[in-house]
């Protein structure tokens, strides 16, 4: 028996599902990990924000958020256990989309492994592993995870940050995506710094994307690190057809045990 042809609504959802490959749905964090962790019995609070001014007007998925005029957002907690070992949790993460509608997105949890001290070495690594729950409209699978190698080297003021980073969306091992971040710091001081940090998206590892349809930002980002506080800033722009033309980033971070007047021990 002949088998019976798709009905067109699911044929066209399938073809969309497939494009989603090379259109990439939107992010809570914009950031390159330096391995930098809290020390022991030291907590944080990180508050990632990004605004999308002129993004894609159509979604990665069906369902999904329009990247273009969002706002996307999570507060970071991470406490550190041992000189090489923090645990931190995303949540909640949310949006505001180009209608003005507010939405939940979801929740991460993380496990960052560090060589001791990579704040004062010259050559560092670590790696990073997170866990999340999606709601469908942030991700096509309501788990996803990532692993995120660390590698790192500073020579005199100038630090080099590799993170070859692998999507794990839990649909098969040929759906592991490669996500790599580069960042090219020049430190002024101990607590300001200039940076280039890029950011792509290749796709699939069983079938890379075409430079076209691959996501490729670069971004300018100033940095200040003062305790008790972090503060960076940055503005990126798309190169392809799958990027968003322009991102603004901002990260605030504090270790409330060093703050005045706020007693964590």
């Amino acid at each position: 028996m002949m088998p019976r042809p798709l009905p067109l609504a699911l044929a066209a959802t399938l073809l969309w599902l497939l494009a989603a490959t090379a259109a990439y749905a939107q992010t809570d964090e914009i950031q390159v990990y330096n391995g930098d962790i809290n020390a022991p019995g030291e907590f944080s609070v990180t508050l990632h924000n990004n605004y999308t001014p002129i993004g894609r007007k159509e979604p990665a998925f069906p369902g999904a958020i329009v990247p273009d005029h969002a706002w996307n957002g999570v507060p970071e907690y991470a406490y550190g256990v041992k000189d090489w070992l923090e645990l931190g949790m995303y949540l909640p993460l949310y949006s505001v989309t180009r209608d003005g509608r507010f939405l939940i997105d979801g929740g991460k949890l993380r496990v960052l492994f560090a060589v001791p001290h990579a704040g004062e070495r010259s050559f560092f690594y670590a790696v990073n592993f997170e866990l999340g729950y999606n709601a469908r409209h942030w991700e096509p699978t309501h788990w996803s995870s990532e692993i995120r190698p660390i590698i790192g080297g500073r020579i005199g003021p100038v630090d080099l940050i590799f993170n070859p980073i692998v999507d794990v969306p839990f649909t098969g091992i040929g759906a592991l995506d490669f996500a790599p971040a580069e960042r090219l710091a020049y430190n002024f001081s101990k607590t300001w710094a200039m940076a280039l940090e890029h950011y792509a998206d290749y796709g699939v590892f069983r079938h890379l994307e075409p430079a076209d349809r691959q996501e490729q930002m670069l971004f300018a980002v100033a940095d200040y690190s003062g305790a008790p506080v972090d503060v960076e800033l940055g503005i990126g722009h798309g190169f392809t057809a799958a990027s968003d033309k322009l991102v603004a980033s901002f990260c605030f971070g504090a270790l409330p045990s060093r703050l005045p007047g706020v007693f964590f021990k």
